[in-house]
């Protein structure tokens, strides 16, 4: 996988190998693993979503269920392209990085979320679009301490792992095969893009570009994760202390 660099230390001091070079290395996600993971996050994520309304449930467990439901789509999605052809962890960027690229992912985590409510006040300022679909998390935290943590738990660790196991290790991997500006560029569209245009695609568009540029650098998808915990771990607590929901 080209997108590895070959001169970042590693903690043993030594210079990593690109995968390419790696013995017995597994082929790369190409375009089904994409499509696959796309079409079984769709079916998971909105299919099942649409259907929740229908049920008639509480407003806390329905947006508990809806909250959890991203990260639990991206898994399925991730899992049905990794079993596909491959089926092996690796090629995806699931794959151990050093304490250095976590720290890294923290204060990038820090920086993105700053950004990101810059890039939605623009949007704001632009579009006159303040509607947002996410107020079903701060139903979800609003029942109650368990509540709130569950929420809190969901959409903080939940979401980052799924999403960025099919959004970063597959799709992005599968486009960085065509050049680092490309691969990082339109994975992070279509990553903000499956969010709607509302004022959560800026959000989602900063993410995807700090998520594909910490993978591609990396080589691994843990980086682009805990930017991923840091960007969401406070929206359901800020959003009940608003009472949003």
């Amino acid at each position: 996988m080209s997108q590895v660099p070959s001169n970042h230390p590693q903690e043993s001091g030594k210079t990593a190998a690109p995968p390419s070079s790696l013995p017995n290395q597994a082929p790369r996600p190409r375009l089904p693993e994409g499509i696959v993971g796309l079409v079984v996050f769709s079916v998971v994520g909105y299919g099942v979503g649409s259907q929740l309304s229908r049920l008639g449930l509480d407003p806390v467990v329905y947006g508990l269920v809806f909250t959890a439901l991203s990260g639990v789509a991206g898994i399925a999605g991730f899992a049905a392209a990794v079993l596909l052809r491959i089926r092996s962890l690796s090629p995806f960027g699931v794959r151990q990085t050093s304490k250095r690229w976590l720290l890294i992912g923290v204060g990038a985590g820090v920086v993105a979320f700053v950004v990101k409510g810059l890039a939605v006040l623009a949007y704001i300022a632009i579009t006159g679009d303040s509607s947002t679909p996410q107020t079903v998390y701060a139903e979800a935290g609003s029942g109650g301490v368990l509540s709130l943590i569950l929420a809190t738990l969901f959409l903080g660790f939940l979401t980052p792992l799924g999403e960025e196991l099919i959004f970063r290790g597959v799709i992005a991997n599968v486009l960085l095969r065509h050049g680092p500006v490309f691969g990082v560029v339109s994975s992070a569209l279509i990553f903000a893009f499956m969010h709607g245009i509302n004022i959560v695609f800026p959000a989602a568009l900063v993410m995807g570009l700090v998520g594909a540029e910490l993978l591609r650098r990396s080589g691994s998808v843990w980086p682009a994760v805990v930017v991923h915990v840091v960007f969401n771990l406070p929206t359901v607590p800020v959003m009940v202390l608003a009472g949003m929901g």
